[in-house]
């Protein structure tokens, strides 16, 4: 697939058309450069077509049916539910597919063209496509993502898969097995079991053991509620097609096994050798403060990049490197990177919680208006602040976490204190003014929670 002409040398080659990269194309192109994107599979990556996005549509259904089986509570009895995962799956490649025509689209609009196929760089400014074209540039950029990690011990059946195919089964799994304890394993478990299906997960250290531990015990409860079989300091050795085998030698039955142990940068057929461009100890490719490599024609973005592999950083650089490859003085200078967990109740940080000089002040939606209303307590906000009082953490773990997580990270990157949350109106009742109450307590001024005579 080519749209436009084709060129036989621009002024940016962007390698990966995955959300760093198709971002970055459109960035160099309303500069007014000639952009040429290269992408094997489909554009907007594995985060459009396999993980963020599909992810996030099936776990939305899955809610669905769950609140439908449990509103008894609330005074509605929904009756016995029909689940046609065929026609979820048609809804989850109709999403993905929609916005990979948007992306198309707007790379026409810009005028960018996109070849359909891999690349390798034969020097610093000349790439090798594999539809037998050469491609001449002045800069490029590398956004190639990422690739799961696989266990030696679970390969060679079927019934064992990544992350990408057991969000694109059209079926519902009797059970399954998920090795890992990251915040993949919990989306995938957390939606399995909400359809249906009898979950084991397998964590070599614990669940989510990156995060707060306060935080993480309530999502693992909540996994437990809805049936989840959490199996922590073990890992899995082999797996028959029936059994999965542990190295603490028990087994767990499973007609799917899903490896979710974590991501490793995609570098290994770019050329690099042929460049001036430097991979550290773990793979990554080193870049500056304006993602250039050791090569001054190269910029590198997102997962092949050392820090967090999550699709919000690579969308932000891929603006940088194509400002900065663009002449601009651009720099990748953001204080915080926020993640979250879309689990039940959601899980979402921005910032440090811990450190010299740091206190934390929680705030429990026990006491939150909205909270009650809709029977979501099972959570908190944690707001950690400097000897100043200027904000340096948020924790937030809560329904719709995934949105409020954003005021938690503009705080920080302007370097608000406190009274700039405590002060801000918040809409009522919502759970956003959690972090409100949280900033208020932890002012020494507490509303709706009382904490002891100060």
């Amino acid at each position: 697939m080519v749209m436009g002409s084709v060129p036989e040398k621009v002024d940016i080659a962007i390698v990966g058309g995955g959300v760093g990269g198709y971002i970055a194309a459109i960035r160099a192109a309303e500069l007014g450069k000639s952009v040429a994107l290269v992408e094997k599979h489909k554009l907007g990556g594995h985060c459009l077509n396999y993980a963020c996005i599909p992810s996030k549509a099936l776990l939305y259904i899955a809610g669905i049916l769950h609140t439908a089986k449990t509103s008894g509570k609330f005074g509605i009895n929904a009756g016995e539910i029909q689940i046609d995962p065929k026609k979820m799956y048609e809804w989850r490649m109709a999403v993905s597919k929609k916005l990979e025509d948007g992306v198309a689209f707007l790379c026409k609009m810009h005028e960018i063209d996109v070849f359909s196929a891999g690349a390798t760089f034969l020097s610093s400014n000349k790439l090798q496509l594999t539809n037998g074209m050469e491609l001449e540039f002045k800069k490029a950029i590398i956004a190639t993502g990422s690739v799961p990690i696989t266990l030696p011990g679970l390969q060679g059946s079927e019934r064992v898969v990544g992350y990408k195919e057991a969000l694109m089964l059209d079926y519902i799994p009797r059970t399954m097995a998920i090795v890992g304890g990251g915040y993949v394993a919990v989306e995938i478990g957390t939606m399995y079991a909400k359809l249906g299906s009898r979950v084991t997960v397998i964590a070599r250290s614990d669940l989510l053991s990156r995060f707060d531990p306060e935080a993480a015990n309530i999502v693992k409860k909540s996994m437990t509620s809805l049936g989840v079989n959490i199996m922590k300091g073990v890992n899995a050795a082999s797996y028959d097609g029936t059994y999965l085998k542990l190295t603490d030698g028990s087994s767990v039955q499973a007609d799917i096994i899903v490896v979710a142990v974590g991501l490793t940068p995609y570098t290994g057929d770019l050329g690099l050798e042929n460049t001036k461009a430097e991979k550290d100890g773990q793979g990554f490719i080193k870049v500056d403060g304006s993602l250039m490599t050791g090569d001054p024609n190269i910029y590198a973005v997102g997962d092949v990049t050392p820090g967090p592999m999550l699709a919000h950083r690579a969308m932000r650089q891929g603006i940088i490197a194509a400002e900065a490859a663009s002449g601009l003085p651009s720099s990748y200078d953001n204080v915080v990177v926020p993640a979250v967990v879309f689990s039940d109740p959601e899980l979402a940080i921005a910032g440090i919680l811990e450190g010299p000089g740091i206190e934390v002040t929680k705030f429990p939606l026990t006491a939150l208006g909205r909270s009650i209303a809709l029977d979501t307590t099972g959570g908190f906000v944690k707001i950690a602040h400097d000897s100043r009082g200027v904000v340096r953490g948020i924790e937030i773990v809560s329904q719709d976490a995934n949105a409020m997580i954003s005021e938690a990270a503009l705080a920080i990157e302007m370097g608000a204190a406190l009274e700039d949350i405590a002060d801000t109106i918040h809409p009522h009742p919502t759970y956003s003014e959690a972090v409100q109450e949280a900033a208020e307590a932890a002012l020494g001024r507490p509303v709706h929670f009382f904490y002891g005579k100060r």
